[in-house]
């Protein structure tokens, strides 16, 4: 089912739990890839919910970058915060702070929005690049217990995700938190060009709060030595949610590759030691070229693979169309595009890991909250032909082409017909799904080319095919051009109908 550790390596983790990870597994990219990241549970889960929250989401202007933008004159955030807060230099962004207030948020209802949804793991952004802690941390003093809400988010959260069912993800973006040199081929780039400290969240601006020596500042704004940075805030940080919380997933955003080699190894040696500890199979997921392969699970931003992945995968995507946090302005994907984004993922060996867009007060939109019903609603149908499958042999056919996604792969907006057909089947081979993406029109013949006598399924012997949600007759032919099922108003979806194709004995 699963690869384990091997015995000695096993032993060794949980005897020296108190004492820290053993040497050779620490030092060693070849011992971490001894831990099977890709458990079965997780493979099974297919959809998980996480959402971009915190005081980025006070101004709700622009995105979730507002604390780097807002120091540069020639940005749109930069001349929203002028005419509204005042100049930077007198109200900075730990200004937001006292105004982000969460007053309405409720983790209970929240929890249970997320399994309606389908979700079958949810968490928050633990911390984003911009230095303040959704948990009650005492690594900082830029925390929801000791500031803003005065309550332990991400513990409420926890809770209430694990009392729904579901598997409990924090998701991580602060390696991008410290303040870095600027880079020497920038070097001839000046403020305010955009790519001065473009590895750095907040630009040590002369006279902004960024360039404080402030001792509490500091902690908020990153203006620290990268040394004490890297082990008492960003591997620190770490290990305390670990500890704390306990997550079944963690994930990286970009810019883990600025954090040496060795304290990456520290953190996945110490995650995967302390979930064998505990008993759970931990998984870690990352993007770009940040972790070795073999060591976790790899993700890619608001994209997908063109074809069926040999290793399971992860795509992060956005509820809308713009901003990974609210905004005023913010515009969100009808149900349909998101839905068929996860059966095109799960088609090809991978999971959705879908973010929303909470406001500050701590209300999820209704229009938000729409889309996740939704989801929900067709899930509740047809959740068998996603849920605990496994790619078939083709991931799937159709007219509607693919454009290539700025992060890598493909973009995940395509707007799929009738046409487009996508495959999966179940783990024991015996049942394939063809999942229609679009209501077809009355008397429309659904064609299966991939079953003709030339394609990939030709050799498939196909006994009996039923309609998902329906228990009407399907009447269907096969000929050497494939399989052909005349289509029906048993079940109507404007998202998509599935057909279960089960295999001959």
């Amino acid at each position: 089912m699963i690869k384990k550790l091997f015995p000695l390596v096993l032993v060794s983790l949980v005897l020296s739990a108190a004492e820290g990870p053993p040497a050779a597994y620490r030092l060693d990219w070849s011992g971490l890839e001894k831990y099977e990241n890709e458990p079965e549970w997780f493979q099974d889960t297919k959809f998980g919910i996480y959402f971009h929250w915190g005081v980025y989401s006070v101004p709700a202007f622009g995105n979730e970058w507002y604390p780097r933008w807002m120091h540069f004159d020639n940005q749109k955030h930069y001349q929203h915060h002028l005419e509204k807060y005042g100049h930077p230099t007198e109200f900075g962004y730990h200004d937001f702070v006292p105004m982000f207030k969460a007053e309405h948020f409720n983790a209970a209802e929240w929890a249970e929005l997320f399994r309606k949804a389908g979700a079958r793991f949810a968490g928050p952004v633990a911390e984003h690049h911009d230095g303040f802690s959704m948990w009650a941390t005492k690594t900082s003093p830029w925390n929801v217990l000791d500031k803003g809400p005065r309550r332990d988010i991400t513990g409420e959260l926890a809770e209430a995700i694990r009392g729904e069912g579901m598997k409990f993800i924090a998701t991580f973006h602060h390696a991008r938190h410290l303040q870095r040199p600027n880079l020497a081929e920038n070097w001839e780039h000046a403020y305010p060009d955009w790519r001065f400290f473009r590895h750095s969240h907040y630009p040590p601006l002369e006279g902004m709060p960024t360039s404080s020596d402030d001792p509490e500042l500091k902690y908020l704004y990153g203006n620290l030595d990268e040394v004490t940075w890297i082990e008492e805030i960003w591997l620190a940080k770490l290990k305390e949610v670990i500890d704390n919380y306990s997550p079944d997933i963690i994930w990286f955003d970009s810019w883990l590759d600025k954090v040496p080699e060795i304290y990456r190894r520290e953190f996945l040696s110490y995650y995967y030691q302390e979930g064998a500890r505990k008993g759970q199979e931990v998984v870690t997921t990352y993007k770009q070229d940040d972790f070795p392969d073999g060591v976790a699970v790899f993700n890619i931003e608001k994209g997908g693979k063109t074809e069926i992945s040999p290793e399971f995968w992860q795509s992060d995507d956005t509820i809308s169309m713009g901003s990974w946090c609210y905004t005023e302005d913010l515009k969100i994907k009808p149900t349909s595009m998101v839905v068929h984004s996860l059966i095109d993922i799960v088609s090809k060996n991978g999971v959705l890991l879908l973010n929303l867009s909470p406001k500050a007060d701590g209300t999820i939109p209704d229009n938000q909250r729409e889309v996740l019903l939704g989801m929900g609603a067709w899930l509740d149908v047809h959740g068998e032909s996603i849920y605990a499958t496994r790619p078939w042999l083709v991931h799937g056919e159709g007219p509607t082409g693919w454009e290539k996604g700025r992060f890598g792969g493909m973009k995940t907006t395509a707007v799929y017909t009738s046409q487009d057909k996508r495959y999966t089947r179940s783990k024991d081979g015996r049942t394939v799904y063809a999942i229609v993406l679009g209501q077809p029109a009355e008397g429309e013949v659904i064609d299966l080319t991939v079953f003709g006598t030339d394609a990939i399924g030709a050799d498939v012997e196909v006994a009996f095919i039923s309609l998902i949600g329906s228990d009407d007759a399907v009447v269907w032919s096969r000929d050497d051009q494939g399989i052909h099922i005349e289509s029906s108003n048993a079940v109507r979806s404007e998202i998509a109908v599935v057909y279960k194709l089960v295999m001959a004995p």
